[in-house]
């Protein structure tokens, strides 16, 4: 099935930022949405808002260290549409700070939300994928996986797993399936300086107010790898602001 319009998407994050951005291209163009998020008030929002311009789309409240959620996400989107086309994994945290901080329950939920989450939801899909015949994974990785900057560094740790899981899954995929890494890089979230101590938190959030550039922009390059003919798979895209170094 090329381009979008008839696809079912399931997205992990999507109640803000990226995975709302995401959601609201996608469903404009026909896609039909399975948006998975913590936040159910939020994730409401967002469906009531795709439903309203006619769009179709359902929530699921999904917390992506829980294999079970993002199976019931994967089984929301079978039994409410007939099959799952394209999972994008775009849950995420950025609490970065220095390691003399100690923050190790923030080194804990990175870990547990880009790697752990990441692999739930490959567990979740793979199977279903198999069983069409066809699938799309796209992982949501950032920059930081490529230029490491100080106080990231566990945050582009966890990012260069994302990189280096998503090749292994392209590597592995086979004829059948397609696998993309999206990597942004600066862009205008809520979730910037979220958890982090009060100076960097400052630091990141004046700078995001300066040069990031806004969800829509990921949301496009994601709707491209989508659209692009089934044999063809697109293995990244970096898309960053022109101000970013």
């Amino acid at each position: 099935m090329p381009g979008i319009r008839g696809k079912v998407v399931a997205i992990t994050g999507a109640s803000s930022g990226i995975g709302e951005a995401t959601a609201a291209h996608l469903a404009e163009r026909g896609a039909r949405i399975v948006l998975g998020a913590r936040r159910e008030d939020r994730l409401d929002a967002v469906v009531d808002r795709i439903t309203a311009r006619g769009g179709t789309a359902v929530g699921v409240v999904v917390d992506v260290t829980r294999r079970e959620d993002l199976r019931r996400l994967t089984d929301t989107a079978v039994e409410r549409f007939g099959r799952l086309d394209v999972l994008v994994s775009n849950a995420g945290t950025m609490a970065v700070s220095p390691f003399d901080d100690l923050r190790q329950d923030d080194w804990d939920a990175m870990v547990s939300t880009h790697i752990t989450g990441l692999l739930n939801g490959i567990g979740a899909a793979l199977p279903v994928f198999r069983r069409q015949r066809s699938g799309h994974f796209v992982n949501v990785g950032s920059t930081a996986a490529h230029v490491v900057k100080s106080p990231q560094a566990v945050y582009a740790a966890t990012k260069t797993a994302v990189k280096v899981l998503t090749e292994g899954l392209r590597q592995e995929s086979g004829p059948d399936l397609r696998v993309t890494l999206v990597s942004p890089g600066f862009t205008h979230t809520e979730g910037v300086g979220k958890g982090a101590g009060p100076e960097v938190a400052a630091a990141m959030i004046r700078q995001r107010d300066e040069i990031a550039m806004p969800p829509s922009a990921v949301a496009s390059a994601i709707a491209y790898a989508i659209e692009q003919p089934d044999a063809v798979d697109v293995g990244e895209i970096v898309v960053r602001p022109t101000a970013q170094a």
